[in-house]
């Protein structure tokens, strides 16, 4: 094994650098199922390996974001890119970053070795979590954030909108959310005229691989993902095409009508031969897929890392890492020209909603930052500011229980039937101020006893209505009973009169309310270089 100090990583830095004559790297393209480099128009391979310590992203949340931003240390990223070149990569993938950090000296740095990189938009304590998902204004902020940061970088091949956030047919449900999530964050990009960024999504290989992949797919194109990535590590030790089962995944995604690619490969079963590196970047698969991401670089508890960090920080190699090297040396992946090559595959159908399959495609509202504060400062009944995360949970156990009344169906998701409230992405203080207005005017109009019908224990108060110009249009879309559908698309701010708020109380989504533990069951009866690095790629 071998160790990279200080010096050798200044010296191989000092190389990178010296290339000043290195023009910026041509951005990847998507056309059809396939990806292109802009200019030349090769066809573009994936040859990847995933890149961060110390961090999961499986669809569930973290209550704190301690993680280390990989493009945010350049001193690591001097470290690795030698080695990470060395492996042939052209594309790394990391699973969350800070878009208030530097990223320029990591992103020039990889611009230079040729590497480009595929990130997701969420961290572990925002992101949609399987188990009680929701696509909230939160959500947006954080998404969208990290769009405006690396937007501006060539070697940025896309986004993930998400990484195996439904993994079995009881929270399937939660891929509504995630492709609201793409939908909006497409449409952000649009807005904002950006470059054109594909937005994706990586899933794990399941019962319901076939019913995501089309659900991602499928419909109007502008909700749908613009590529599609697949954790698989079934190929373990001496396996093969057909053992694998890679011949029958190919054969599924013969037809997919986006490009689709092994977001993470690498099965750690002994022994770890990597062989089927061969295989994906073979004759069989390159016509389906576009390479893939092995998992991963650093070693961890999970002993899937091709390097060991030790404590003096140095990068040492591990026998993985040889054994993988060897094998994606002796591929030489064969594509298409863009010119030449006419896509024929179109989006699949959507998924019906059956006893494995729970989320119809009609997708949640975009989160609205006015809307929320324009009926906000409609309301006659509102919480409090200082209310806290228990009275919220208590007063949503209580306000959304049938048995009080039709309180909370303009705040209440449901994915299944895909019907959702106007404002069931509004924070949760705003959606509580929502069912909070609504027990206020059912209980003056039915139980005139109840002298104080804005108390809530002290946690509301009651305020003079105001609605603004500029609200009137959003609140009437929304309807009286805040069941209706608002078109206007966000603005991104708030207004006098509809200013936006923010609440740092989470909330849980689906087909319930937005709040703690109410169930979900209750509540759907409720609701019913191009060069160096690219030169692997062969035209035809």
């Amino acid at each position: 094994m071998m160790g990279f100090g200080l010096a050798s990583k200044a010296l191989a830095a000092a190389v990178l650098y010296a290339s000043a004559a290195i023009a910026d790297v041509d951005p990847i393209v998507i056309k059809g199922s396939k990806f292109f480099y802009k200019t030349n128009g090769t066809e573009f391979f994936i040859q990847g390996v995933a890149y961060q310590q110390d961090f999961s992203s499986n669809g569930t949340i973290s209550g704190t974001n301690n993680y280390k931003d990989p493009l945010a240390d350049p001193t690591s990223c001097t470290r690795d890119i030698p080695l990470l070149q060395q492996l042939k990569t052209n594309t790394i993938r990391v699973y969350a970053v800070d878009p208030t950090k530097d990223h320029d000296q990591c992103m020039s740095m990889l611009q230079d070795a040729g590497i480009y990189v595929v990130m997701d938009l969420g961290e572990p304590a925002t992101s949609i979590n399987r188990d009680s998902p929701e696509w909230d204004l939160t959500l947006y902020n954080r998404y969208t954030s990290v769009v405006d940061t690396f937007q501006k970088y060539n070697n940025l091949l896309g986004f993930f909108a998400g990484n195996e956030v439904s993994n079995a047919p009881n929270n399937t449900i939660a891929s509504a959310f995630v492709k609201a999530a793409v939908r909006d964050t497409k449409a952000y990009i649009a807005q904002k005229k950006y470059r054109t960024i594909g937005v994706g999504y990586a899933t794990n290989d399941d019962d319901t691989r076939t019913e995501l992949a089309d659900y991602f797919n499928c419909g109007p194109q502008q909700n749908a993902i613009d590529f599609w990535g697949y954790n698989i590590y079934s190929w373990c030790g001496h396996s093969s095409y057909t053992s694998s089962k890679y011949d029958v995944r190919t054969e599924e995604f013969s037809t997919y009508s986006v490009p689709a690619f092994f977001a993470e490969y690498g099965c750690i079963t002994p022994p770890r031969l990597f062989t089927e590196v061969g295989a994906l970047f073979g004759s069989k698969m390159t016509p389906v897929w576009s390479g893939g991401i092995v998992y991963m670089y650093f070693e961890e508890a999970n002993n899937y890392g091709l390097v060991t960090i030790g404590s003096d920080n140095k990068a040492t190699k591990r026998p993985d890492f040889s054994t993988y090297s060897s094998q994606i040396a002796s591929v030489t992946p064969s594509g298409v020209s863009m010119g030449s090559y006419n896509p024929t595959n179109s989006p699949q159908a959507c998924p019906s909603v059956n006893g494995t399959w729970e989320a119809e495609d009609t997708l949640p509202p975009t989160p609205n930052a006015q809307l929320c504060g324009c009926m906000v400062a409609n309301l006659t009944c509102v919480a409090k500011p200082s209310i806290s995360d228990d009275a919220v949970e208590a007063t949503f156990n209580y306000l959304c229980d049938p048995k009080h009344g039709d309180n909370c169906g303009g705040i209440t998701p449901n994915a299944t039937l895909g019907k959702y409230g106007a404002y069931s992405m509004c924070n949760a203080t705003e959606r509580l101020s929502w069912a909070m207005n609504e027990f206020y005017f059912n209980e003056k109009a039915h139980n005139p006893a109840d002298t104080q019908p804005c108390n809530f224990n002290g946690n509301a108060t009651t305020q003079t209505p105001k609605l603004a110009n500029n609200c009137k249009a959003l609140v009437s879309q929304a309807g009286a009973a805040g069941t209706g559908t608002v078109t206007s698309a966000p603005t991104g701010t708030g207004s006098a009169g509809g200013a936006a708020t923010t609440s740092k109380k989470s909330a849980a989504g689906a087909n319930t309310v937005p709040k703690f533990d109410f169930g979900l069951l209750q509540l759907a009866i409720y609701v019913v270089t191009a060069g160096l690095v690219g030169a692997g790629m062969v035209l035809l």
